[in-house]
């Protein structure tokens, strides 16, 4: 059945406008910091009124904080299903490559250091907390894929090597990601975390 000029629009469901909003959302804040985006052009970009935005998200702020929560989850899930592809018995070296790998893809993907929105700018509290949150989830999935406890030098360790990791990807995304550096990238990051922990355990 073909549509005229004048066929009104179907009018979208609440999830489905909430998930136009969000999408528009992710799509301005890949390509410009929290400051230089408006809750009006998310609006246009979804094809919201801004009154619409604010309805689903209450403000600019906690719409970022949504979008930058999405992005962490997605990476979060990445990780989850690479290992749980791989056979059992596969050393821990190999188990922290397979979580770099996806992280490098997830960030490839998303032309950001670390796959989430741009940072830059002031970003609001929300989004700093959602940030923080993610952190914590990572520190505690990498604690429990290495098996480690919570002694200093461990902390220490994880935490330092997880800020590592960030520059890296920050580093490869400014180079272009370039395929040819993909691999010794990961070596590189390894070999960083093999020396802080003084082996892997397994």
């Amino acid at each position: 059945m073909t549509t005229g000029p004048h066929t009104p629009r179907r009018r979208l469901s609440v999830d489905e406008r909430r998930s136009a909003i969000l999408d528009a959302a992710r799509a301005c804040f890949s390509s410009a910091s929290y400051p230089a985006v408006s809750a009006t052009e998310v609006a246009r970009a979804s094809g919201s009124s801004t009154g619409l935005v604010f309805h689903y998200f209450g403000s600019k702020a906690q719409l970022y904080a949504e979008v930058v929560r999405g992005a962490a989850q997605d990476l979060a899930d990445e990780q989850v299903r690479a290992q749980a592809a791989l056979p059992e018995g596969v050393p821990v070296r190999d188990r922290v490559r397979a979580r770099v790998l996806v992280q490098l893809d997830h960030v490839a993907a998303r032309g950001t250091a670390d796959g989430l929105p741009l940072g830059g700018g002031e970003e609001p509290p929300e989004a700093v907390a959602v940030r923080r949150e993610a952190r914590e989830a990572q520190v505690e999935a990498l604690r429990q894929l290495l098996a480690v406890g919570d002694g200093v030098r461990h902390r220490y360790a994880v935490r330092g090597w997880l800020g590592l990791l960030d520059e890296v990807c920050r580093r490869w995304v400014e180079a272009g990601c370039p395929e040819s550096e993909r691999h010794p990238a990961v070596d590189a990051a390894l070999g960083a975390l093999e020396g802080a922990l003084g082996d892997w355990r397994a």
